[in-house]
């Protein structure tokens, strides 16, 4: 029995959302249902992983904007990756990235960039993927840097969040649940990201509520409010492994009573709550993960974090062509 690949049709939207359930290592952003948010932003080249006309694999893929030979796993979300349940392991993985690049090639691209799933996402072990990007002769280009918690073993937050939390708690912080509360917190998002670093938020404040009705168990909004006045909050998205802080912002009054620290702290138990075994802060990198803003993350790593990566690879579909 050998492996094929097809390409992905809108019919197969509902299989595919039912294959990343049971998935090891999907989470929301692989499902058509978040993917589809972005509308024809991406060209999609998305493919479905077959044997014998059983789906064993799902390859999220589109054409990197501007650049019509080169795909990419996925331009429109953090990671993209090959997704299986467990059957493509060792040399059938390779097999299963040879049928990809063999259809890409026919399709006139000539790379293609692998953004892998980080480890702490999956169910279970399985980073066959990069052992057969290894064999087939890809190359890191790209290594960013996030800071994650171990739940089951917590590394000792740091006097400075202690005396943080202490503050914030003095302060009479109110932490507050509810995508109600996204207006609110979007405006806190959208100033500081202009006034730091001349950008605006992923997600405009449509979209992320668009998400959040699509995904009410998934998409979670923190908030602490002061006088009744929001002042700082988390965006958190849950997997079936963590809780990702997907958003995390201040306003300086939020930042002045260390407002940040409650909730993350809320945002943290609420994860141990519901048995994940990850908290994830998500990286502290800029371009392209050659500069480590260093600051930002002593901070995530105050919390009891350590080091996690997300990895990057290229491969060049020409060579053993």
């Amino acid at each position: 029995m050998s492996l094929n690949v097809r390409t992905y049709s809108p019919d197969d939207a509902d299989a595919w959302d039912d294959f990343c359930g049971d998935s090891l290592q999907a989470t929301l952003l692989h499902t058509r249902r978040f993917l589809s948010y972005h509308g024809d932003r991406f060209a999609d080249r998305s493919l479905i992983i077959e044997e014998d006309g059983k789906w064993v694999g799902l390859f999220p893929a589109a054409l990197s904007p501007g650049e019509s030979t080169c795909v990419v796993s996925h331009p429109g979300i953090t990671y993209g990756g090959i997704l299986h349940q467990g059957g493509l392991r060792g040399e059938r993985m390779i097999n299963a990235f040879t049928e990809i690049c063999r259809c890409y090639r026919v399709q006139g691209c000539v790379r293609l960039i692998y953004k892998a799933v980080p480890t702490f996402y999956h169910q279970a072990l399985a980073q066959d993927d990069l052992y057969a990007l290894f064999r087939l002769g890809a190359l890191r280009t790209r290594c960013d840097l996030s800071s994650a918690i171990d739940l089951q073993h917590r590394f000792p937050v740091s006097e400075r969040r202690r005396r943080s939390l202490k503050k914030a708690i003095k302060s009479g912080i109110e932490i507050v649940e509810g995508n109600q509360y996204l207006s609110a917190l979007w405006g806190v998002l959208t100033y500081n990201l202009a006034n730091k670093h001349g950008v605006k938020p992923v997600h405009t404040l449509e979209e992320i509520m668009m998400l959040s009705e699509r995904f009410p168990a998934n998409i979670r909004c923190v908030c602490g409010r002061l006088n009744e006045h929001v002042v700082a909050g988390v965006v958190v998205f849950v997997t079936p492994t963590a809780h990702h802080a997907q958003y995390i912002a201040s306003s300086d009054e939020g930042y002045e009573i260390s407002a940040l620290d409650a909730i993350l702290e809320h945002c943290i138990d609420a994860a141990v709550q519901r048995k994940m075994r990850w908290f994830d802060f998500g990286i502290s990198n800029e371009n392209q993960g050659m500069v480590l803003n260093e600051g930002l993350y002593k901070f995530k790593c105050e919390f009891g974090g350590g080091g996690a990566v997300h990895e990057f690879y290229e491969l060049d579909l020409l060579v053993g062509d």
